[in-house]
């Protein structure tokens, strides 16, 4: 199994594998912007910013409603479903992962409204409204939200070279961008066609509705529910296209060793471990199960020897796929958990697939502090605590207590 070294070791060598890590200036790790200052222990982190936002009254259930003399007072009125709103943050609407809720939290802060921070549905409301009226005409009975939308951005904590030649770290744009839907407490309402209201108001978005200047809404109707005009008819959204890209590939089935003379590695092995302790990552030697934080030793077998691969860089970031010497295999979130929280990192025969390529943010030159973050999934890599036998595993903002910092050094 000999090993060619490529243009891409140079990449691998410019990592800068010192003993003696530099000093970062500190930061808040939260509503972190781009070119903000951040520490080595934020380098297996990752937050999301927000790029753009746009709030909008929504009406999501309406009934007209005609109220004659002697029929006034105390009307509770079943309306129809007009506009349905669900929240989701990118491709994901379960909102299950820190970085979705502080997606939204930051949205929340942003917009200055009390916006819903987990999974729910405006069809998920009651339709009933109970209004008091007071005086005859044509009611629109509603139930409405404001609407937020927008996009945003992943940040993530990478090394910078300053003006004067020095390095800093800094949090920089990173992969992860995508769209967000949200929405605000439902209101609920009776207006009038005469009736004075704010405008772009919820109740101006109901009382449009109405529709005043129809023959419908100009009618005299029996006292009760009067049918829909047009507008009031349910807002049904376009189908939403199907992804172009970024699906997972196929899991290969050809051996580790036949796809492993494809991949462009380093001469160089590296161990990827806890800063300061004796504990590293070590590949499994059976397939089900998966990479852990085991002691490097001479009995290792090399499961604890990892090559960078197939070797890119793009704004000082590098991209590799991560071959175990010990094994053959090729670290990967599994297809089937690349949405799950937590999901166990593992090894696999080497392919083209984006589940086994990892950015790698780097510290300062002069330290070998690094953070892994999944191509695929978005997810950094992390270990719920520092134990002999304790498996690594992705979360979509990393761990916050700096666990998810490792050393990238030579084996």
């Amino acid at each position: 199994m000999a090993v060619t070294a490529t243009a891409a070791a140079g990449a691998v060598t410019a990592l800068g594998l010192a003993a003696a890590p530099a000093a970062a200036a500190p930061t808040a790790t939260t509503a972190a912007r781009p070119g903000d200052a951040c520490t080595a222990a934020d380098l297996g982190t990752r937050h999301p910013y927000i790029k753009t936002t746009e709030v909008s009254p929504t009406i999501t259930h309406f009934k007209g409603w005609y109220v004659t003399e002697g029929t006034t007072g105390q009307q509770t009125v079943s309306t129809d479903t007009t506009t349905v709103i669900s929240v989701s943050v990118g491709l994901n609407d379960t909102i299950e992962t820190s970085f979705a809720v502080e997606a939204l939290s930051n949205v929340k802060a942003t917009v200055g409204l009390d916006v819903k921070l987990e999974y729910t549905s405006t069809s998920e409301e009651s339709n009933s409204v109970t209004w008091n009226l007071t005086q005859p005409g044509y009611y629109g009975f509603y139930k409405g939200t404001k609407r937020v939308t927008g996009t945003y951005g992943s940040l993530n904590c990478n090394r910078a070279q300053q003006d004067d030649g020095s390095w800093a770290l800094k949090w920089t744009e990173g992969p992860g961008s995508g769209s967000f839907t949200t929405f605000t407490t439902l209101e609920e309402g009776a207006v009038r066609c005469q009736d004075s209201v704010p405008a772009d108001s919820i109740m101006a978005r109901a009382q449009a509705l109405l529709d005043c200047g129809s023959a419908a809404a100009k009618a005299d109707h029996p006292a009760g529910a009067v049918a829909p005009t047009s507008k009031q008819k349910p807002d049904r959204p376009a189908p939403q296209p199907a992804p172009t890209a970024g699906a997972p590939a196929e899991q290969p089935t050809a051996t580790g060793h036949s796809t492993r003379a494809a991949l462009d590695c380093s001469t160089e092995a590296y161990k990827i471990a806890v800063p300061g302790k004796p504990l590293s990552w070590g590949a499994p030697l059976l397939a089900d199960d998966g990479v852990r934080l085991r002691p490097s030793s001479i009995f290792s077998a090399h499961l604890d020897n990892w090559r960078l691969c197939n070797v890119t860089e793009q704004d000082g970031v590098l991209e590799a796929s991560l071959w175990n010497w010990g094994n053959g295999g090729c670290a990967t979130v599994a297809e089937q958990n690349a949405s799950t929280e937590r999901a166990v990192l593992t090894t696999v025969p080497c392919a083209e697939d984006d589940l086994q390529r990892f950015y790698i943010y780097r510290d300062v030159p002069g330290s070998s502090k690094i953070g892994v973050q999944n191509k695929y999934t978005g997810s950094m890599m992390g270990y719920d605590r520092y134990a002999d036998g304790e498996f690594i595993r992705q979360y979509s903002s990393g761990r916050q207590d700096g666990t998810g910092t490792f050393d990238l050094t030579a084996a």
